[in-house]
Formats: structure tokens, C-alpha cells, sequence
């Protein structure tokens, strides 16, 4: 009992620092304009440096950016149990090290910006595909963090990973209308009518990147943004340049190491070089265990395995897949492709 009125405290104590930069202060009731936007604002002045980097941005996220325990805990692949003490952590130490709430002035920024555009981009990506509930894609959360994204290349133009994460979001959401179907049902990229994608979007994006790449300070958003860049200037799914995305997001895993990056490069090998080649990295991956409870490490193994008629294992791969996910579009995709794979389905060519 006395552990969780304390964490009330801390809540209550962070929230009262936040309302009042959030009403204009700057957290000692003075007037400060140095992000013209209340929202930043507070995520620039909540990512504080003295927190390690997976406390701020979960910090902020849970505070700020709308999101749930849950939906936290599965951008950071972690249980949610892992998740709360990570959180109780950064309270905690905010209290013990006495570290105030104070909107950093415009030479601080770059310090926190790490921490901002992760927050953004982990927004963007629960906007883009829910955790759970009806809908697939979470619109007013997609909006947002494009919204935010362009305040922060306003602020801090010369920094080409504030860019390259505005170009992703862009080139992402091009595709936002045809994700799914008029009853709301999932739709693969293979299979989306990409002459209804944004073609203003994918333009602004495009010029984006190819803006920030050519600073040389080349970073993880603009290397994902160079990916969602050469998915939506194919002309069909069988004109992808999958040789070209197996080495961007080789060049991905030199900057950013994470199990979901090589999962991603197992597929694009797949679609590359054929899906044994890739269903031999996914296997290596999945023996792994870090990624035992990611839906769409079965979801992308089951599609595999599929292709090659291996059906019986295919059925048991959406099984699991189907079982891990929450979100009503993907599960019933999931179950449409188990049912065809138990009803003997041919697989699709790669």
C-alpha cells in the first residue's frame, strides 16, 4: 500500500510540473516560447536526459503520448510487469535525484531530440497499427505525430533524423486508405491498389529524405524512410527492388541492431532470393526466443512456410500468431489465412 500511494505522489507531482509548462511556463511559472507548440513542449521537457533512454521515452509515452501500459510494453518488446518497473524506475529516480521538469532552452534540444523522435515514431507506429481493438490504424494518433514531426524540422532543420522521420511517416501514410478493406479488413502491401495511394505524401517524402541522406549523417529513420521510399515507388509488388532492401536494411542492423530489423531482413531476403532462405532466418531468429511472443514473427514464419506448401506447419504458425494478436482487423486476417491453409490452399509465388 504505501508503494503505491508513493507512486501516486510521484504521478500527481509530474503531473502538476507538466500542467504548468503545458499552460506556457517553463516550470517556474514564467512565460516560455522556445517550442511554440504545448505538446512538444512537454515531450521535449519530459525526455530529460538524466533518465535512461528507455525510462524517458517510457516516461513519455505513458504521460504524454496516449498511449497504454500495454501498447508501451509491445514497442518495447517487453513484458508489461517489465514495463511497470521500468516506469516506477524513472519516477523514482526523478524524485531521489530531484530532477525538475523545465522546458530546455533552443541549445538544449539536440541533447533530448533521441528521446523525442523515438517517442514520435513509437506514436506514429500505434497509430499506424493498433495494438488492439476494431480498427487497424489509430488515425488521430498518425496525425499527431505528423503534426509534432513537422514542428520538429521547424525547430531543428539541420538534423536529418528529425527529417528522415517525417519523410517515414510520410511515405508510410500514403498507403493509410488502402490498408484495409470497406468492411475493414486487413489488405498485405502485395495486395493494395497503389493507384490509390498519396501521391503528394510520397512526393514531400521523397524529397525529404533525399535532402537528408545527402547531409551524410546517415541515421535509422532515414534508412527506413529510403525502404518505405522504394516499397512506394514500385510500380507492383513484383517490381520491388527487394536486392536494393535487403542492403538498406542490412545497413539498418549496423546502426540499429534489434531482433525486429533482422525479422524484416529475413523477409525482404525471402521476397529477394526465395522464402527457404528467409524461412532459415526466421527459424534462427524464433530459436532464439526473444521474439517468441511477437505476433508477427509467426505471422511472416506461417506466410513462409506457406508459400513452400508446407501447410500443416503454416497452420500451426497462424495459429500462434492469431493467439498473440489483439487487434480485430489482424486476427481475422490470421484466421481467413489459417482456414485456407487447413482447407489444402495453394500458395501464392513469391
Amino acid at each position: 500500500m504505501r508503494e503505491k500511494t508513493d507512486e501516486l505522489a510521484r504521478d500527481l507531482a509530474i503531473e502538476a510540473e507538466l500542467e504548468a509548462i503545458g499552460s506556457g511556463g517553463d516550470g517556474n511559472g514564467q512565460a516560455d516560447m522556445t517550442i511554440p507548440d504545448d505538446r512538444l513542449r512537454l515531450i521535449f521537457t519530459c525526455c530529460h536526459p538524466a533518465l535512461p533512454m528507455d525510462g524517458r521515452v517510457a516516461l513519455t509515452l505513458r504521460t504524454l503520448g496516449g498511449l497504454t501500459t500495454p501498447e508501451i510494453a509491445r514497442a518495447f518488446l517487453v513484458p508489461e510487469p517489465t514495463l511497470a518497473q521500468r516506469l516506477v524506475r524513472a519516477k523514482r529516480k526523478i524524485r531521489d535525484a530531484g530532477i525538475p521538469y523545465r522546458v530546455p532552452p533552443h541549445d538544449l534540444l539536440p541533447e533530448r531530440l533521441d528521446g523525442v523522435l523515438r517517442v514520435l515514431y513509437l506514436i506514429y507506429n500505434e497509430g499506424y497499427s493498433a495494438t488492439s481493438g476494431d480498427a487497424l490504424v489509430r488515425r488521430e494518433l498518425t496525425a499527431e505525430a505528423i503534426r509534432l514531426a513537422r514542428v520538429v524540422v521547424s525547430l531543428l532543420p539541420d538534423e536529418p533524423e528529425a527529417t528522415g522521420l517525417l519523410a517515414l511517416m510520410l511515405l508510410h501514410d500514403a498507403r493509410r486508405e488502402t490498408r484495409v478493406d470497406a468492411a475493414g479488413d486487413l489488405v498485405l502491401l502485395e495486395d493494395q491498389d497503389r493507384s490509390r495511394w498519396d501521391t503528394d505524401r510520397i512526393s514531400e517524402g521523397r524529397q525529404l529524405i533525399a535532402g537528408a541522406l545527402a547531409g551524410g549523417r546517415v541515421g535509422p529513420y532515414q534508412i527506413q524512410a529510403a525502404i518505405a521510399a522504394l516499397h512506394d515507388e514500385a510500380p507492383s509488388w513484383g517490381a520491388t527492388d527487394w536486392r536494393q532492401i535487403v542492403e538498406l536494411y542490412r545497413a539498418l542492423l549496423t546502426v540499429e541492431r534489434s531482433p525486429v530489423v533482422e525479422l524484416n531482413l529475413a523477409v525482404a531476403v525471402a521476397m529477394a532470393d526465395g522464402p527457404a532462405m528467409g524461412l532459415a532466418m526466421i527459424d534462427g531468429l524464433a530459436a532464439d526466443g526473444t521474439l517468441d511472443d511477437y505476433p508477427y514473427l509467426h505471422a511472416a514464419r506461417a506466410d513462409l512456410l506457406r508459400r513452400l506448401d508446407r501447410l500443416t506447419e503454416a497452420g500451426a504458425a497462424y495459429r500462434r500468431a492469431a493467439g498473440l494478436t489483439t487487434n480485430r482487423a489482424e486476427h481475422a486476417f490470421l484466421e481467413r489465412r489459417l482456414a485456407e491453409v487447413e482447407r489444402g490452399g495453394s500458395a501464392r509465388p513469391i
